[in-house]
Formats: C-alpha cells, structure tokens, sequence
C-alpha cells in the first residue's frame, strides 16, 4: 500500500543521524507559504514605486561614472546580482565589498559615481564605517533599506523603503522575503532606466556576445562563409558529373553555376541531382544548366546569419550564397554552420 510520503534515504538502523521522514503535503504546505509570503512581499512593494524612486532614476540617470553597489551579507549577494543587472541593461556598475572598502578599496568609489548601499536593517557596521568618506565624496547615495529610519535611511541622498511584514523563515531571522524585495527593487531600478535610455535589444547583444541573443543579433553571414577554394563554384559548361565532383569535394551540398563574367545564373543542389535522375538526365554528357536551378536564393555580404536561416527556414532550403553587387558569389554556408554557430 503506497502512503504519500517523502523521506530522505535511510543510513543504517540504529543510527542517531537518521534523517525523519516527513509527510509530502507537510512540505508541498511548507514551500507554498513561502512562495505566499515572498508574493505578498513584492505586492506591497506596489505603493512605494513613487516620488523617491524617481529621484534615484533621476541620480542614477543622471550619474557620469558609474553605480557602486554595496551590501554585506546575504544583502552583499542581491548586491552583486544588481550591480550585474544594471551593467547588462546600460547602466555601467559594480559591486564593492562594504568590507573590504574601508581596507583601501574606496579608492574605486569617485565623486562623479552614486553608491547605491543595501542594509534591511539600516545598520550594518560595514556600510556605516564608510558613510562618512561617502558624504565626504559628495556622492548621491541610494538606500535600498527594511528601515528608512535607519542610520543608512536618514543619511541617504533618496532611501528606498524594501520593508516587508515578515520573512519568510518560520524563525524570523534567514533573510528571505526581505532579499527577495530588495532584489525587485533593484531590478525595478534596472529596467526603469533601460527605458528610459532607449537601452535596445541590439545594444542588449553588445553587453552579451557571448549569448544566444548576441549571437542572433550582431553575427552576420560573412563570420560563417565557406570562401576562396572552399567556395564551389561551376561554370555553365560544366558537366553535371564535374558539378557532382566538385559538391563532393566542397562537402557543401551544392554548387554555385557562373557564366564567363563570373556572375551567378543558377545553384545546382543534391535535390537538382535527385530531380534529374528523375527525368533521366544522363550526369556524363548533360550540362550543369540543364539541372541547376536558375531562381535560387541568395544574400549579401553583411547580412545577419539570423536573416540567412529565416530565408532558409522560410523557403526550406539547406545552403544558400552569397553574392555582392555584381551578383558575384562571394561565399557560401549551409544549415550545419548556423548550427556550430549558435544561429539555430
């Protein structure tokens, strides 16, 4: 008979450090009011979007250097995550240890920058070590607090009220509901002035080229083409045998057909072969012109490789080339480069 039980695995009988067993719905009732406790948390968060968090948008657009981040502790970590998220959405920043700050690490901290301090408790010995020299700056400073009557709160430029009723923690002290608002607060912060600078999905790859996103926006086709020897190419009077020859040895898929100026009339793939055989073409004595197609498709140089695999997914084509102005091929890519690419 099966019980609707979760238990870790059992060490030997008799061992002190066996773990309980604990009923499943006791754990599923456990983890929904967590996620409960954080919701109503991040709501309450609604009424306090207002004047003073226009005025830290309004410093940290205003800000010719860049945004300090400071926090300590588990506030130290959401400090981290803010400082990466407004350096990626167009708001140039960094995380500074509060600790090691006052060890000679202020000395990255310049007066054309805004600190932006994270404390729930308004408190944190760290931070308040270092508020001095931060006045001392003039540097606008930030407070994202659970206290705005906090130390920290009454000596900030603009203080963010992060408060929430409770933690999540049944105990009331592991940092949970309040990180999870102050990592809202920030991202609120982050994505309020990406719209405000115009901040786009382009400018978005730049920050991430190493991303998928960036690959599909800043790769184009001239990153991927098969040039030079690699390229294959035929001439209109070439035999289908000498097209196949020379596909085969491109490993490609196809060939481009040029005329005697060397411009484009026609790209002969393994499905033109296929096509001709079903018309029983014969490959030693038929001409390449009698098989390729002439309307093939084709891009330019500088063309996005996203734009080349929607041509391609588009018009269910596996290669494609690409010609310049004077419909010259300059290149070739097939299906399997935008795959190794990251494209597709």
């Amino acid at each position: 008979m099966h019980d609707d039980t979760t238990s870790l695995p059992r060490p030997p009988s008799g061992d002190p450090d066996r773990p309980p067993t604990v009923e499943a719905e006791k754990l599923r009732t456990l983890g929904l009011a967590v996620l409960e406790t954080e919701a109503e948390a991040l709501l309450a968060l609604r009424a306090r979007i207002g004047d003073e968090f226009v005025a830290a948008c309004q410093h940290m657009l205003g800000c010719r250097g860049r945004i300090i981040v400071v926090g300590m502790g588990k506030s130290g970590h959401i400090s981290g995550k803010i400082a990466a998220t407004l350096a990626s959405t167009g708001t140039p920043a960094f995380f500074v240890h509060p600790g090691e700050a006052s060890h000679g690490d202020l000395g990255m901290i310049t007066p054309q920058d805004v600190v932006l301090a994270l404390s729930n408790s308004g408190e944190t010995d760290e931070i308040l070590t270092i508020l001095p020299i931060i006045k001392r700056l003039g540097v606008p400073m930030i407070a994202l607090t659970g206290n705005p009557a906090s130390t920290l709160g009454r000596q900030a430029t603009v203080c963010l009220d992060v408060s929430v009723a409770r933690e999540a923690c049944p105990l009331g002290l592991a940092p949970t509901a309040s990180t999870t608002a102050a990592l809202a607060m920030g991202d609120a912060l982050a994505i309020a002035l990406l719209e405000a600078r115009g901040f786009g999905s382009d400018d978005f790859a730049r920050s991430h080229p190493a991303g998928r996103l960036g690959r599909r926006l800043l790769l184009l086709v001239d990153d991927l083409l098969h040039t030079g020897s690699d390229l294959p190419v035929v001439t209109e009077e070439a035999l289908v045998a000498e097209a196949l020859l020379e596909m085969t040895a491109k490993r490609l898929g196809m060939t481009a057909v040029v005329d005697a100026s060397g411009a484009l009339t026609g790209i002969f793939t393994d499905g033109d072969l296929r096509r001709g055989l079903d018309r029983d073409i014969d490959v030693h004595t038929a001409q390449v012109v009698e098989a390729m197609t002439r309307d093939c498709k084709t891009v330019a140089p500088g063309t996005l490789a996203a734009e080349a695999l929607h041509l391609m997914q588009t018009h269910k084509i596996n290669a494609l080339l690409v010609v310049d102005a004077a419909r010259k091929p300059v290149g070739a890519l097939n299906i399997h480069d935008l795959l190794r690419s990251g494209v597709l």
